[in-house]
C-alpha cells in the first residue's frame, strides 16, 4: 500500500481508541477475522523480529503440506523483494499490509496513549502490536496476551513482544474469542486489586495463633 495509507490507517485506528476511551473506563479487547491475512501477518512477523518465513509463517486455515508450502514461500520472496526495515514500522506496513492489521496497531497506540489495557486475541493482533511497539515502545507496558494461538508464528511473536498468555486453550486464529476468553481475568485481576480489603483494613494482624 502507499506509505501514506499505512500512515493514515494506522492513525485512524489510535483515534478510535482514543475516542473510546474518552467514554469511561475501558479494557480494549481487540480481535480480528478475514481471509489470507495469516500471511501478511507472518510477513510482518518475520520482518519486525527478525526470524524467516518458515518460523512465522503456519498453516492458517488448516492447509495441507503443498499450500503451506507455497505460502512460505510467498512470504519469503516479499521479504526478498521489500526488504523492510524493522526500524520503520509504517515503512514495514506499507510493503506487507494489510489495512486491518495497521488499523489493529493504531487501536494499540491509541489505548496506551489513554492508558487503556489491551488484550490480544492470537496472531495477527499479534502481529499489529509488533508494529505499535515499534513506533512506540512505552505501548508494552498495556499489552496482555489473551491466548496462545496453535498458529506457530504466535510463539515467535509472543516472545518479541515478552507476554505470556493467560490462556493456552489450543484455538487456532481466536477471531477474537481467545481475547473475550480472557477478559474477566483481567477484569477480575483489577478489581482485586482496587477493592480487595487489606488485611490492614480487614483487622488482621498477621500474627498466627500460639
Amino acid at each position: 500500500m502507499p506509505r501514506e495509507h499505512a500512515t493514515r490507517i494506522v492513525e485512524a485506528g489510535c483515534a478510535l481508541a482514543v475516542e473510546l476511551a474518552r467514554e469511561g473506563p475501558l479494557i480494549l479487547a481487540l480481535g480480528e477475522m478475514g481471509i489470507g491475512n495469516t500471511t501478511s501477518a507472518a510477513a510482518l512477523a518475520a520482518a519486525m523480529t527478525g526470524k524467516s518465513a518458515d518460523e512465522t509463517t503456519g498453516r492458517g486455515t488448516m492447509v495441507d503440506d503443498e499450500r503451506l508450502a507455497r505460502k512460505r514461500a510467498v512470504v519469503a520472496e516479499a521479504l526478498r523483494r521489500h526488504a523492510p526495515d524493522p526500524g520503520d514500522p509504517i515503512g514495514v506496513l506499507a510493503a506487507l499490509g494489510g489495512y486491518e492489521i495497521g488499523f489493529l496497531a493504531g487501536c494499540c497506540l491509541g489505548a496506551a496513549a489513554s492508558r487503556v489495557p489491551v488484550i490480544l486475541d492470537g496472531f495477527i493482533t499479534g502481529a499489529a502490536a509488533l508494529l505499535a511497539l515499534g513506533l512506540a515502545p512505552a505501548v508494552g507496558d498495556y499489552l496482555v496476551a489473551g491466548h496462545r494461538s496453535a498458529e506457530q508464528g504466535h510463539d515467535v511473536v509472543l516472545r518479541h513482544l515478552g507476554l505470556v498468555p493467560l490462556l493456552d486453550l489450543r484455538l487456532r486464529l481466536g477471531e477474537g474469542s481467545g481475547a473475550v476468553l480472557a477478559l474477566p481475568l483481567v477484569s477480575g485481576a483489577a478489581r482485586i486489586l482496587d477493592e480487595m480489603a487489606t488485611f490492614g483494613d480487614a483487622g488482621v494482624d498477621g500474627r498466627l495463633p500460639s
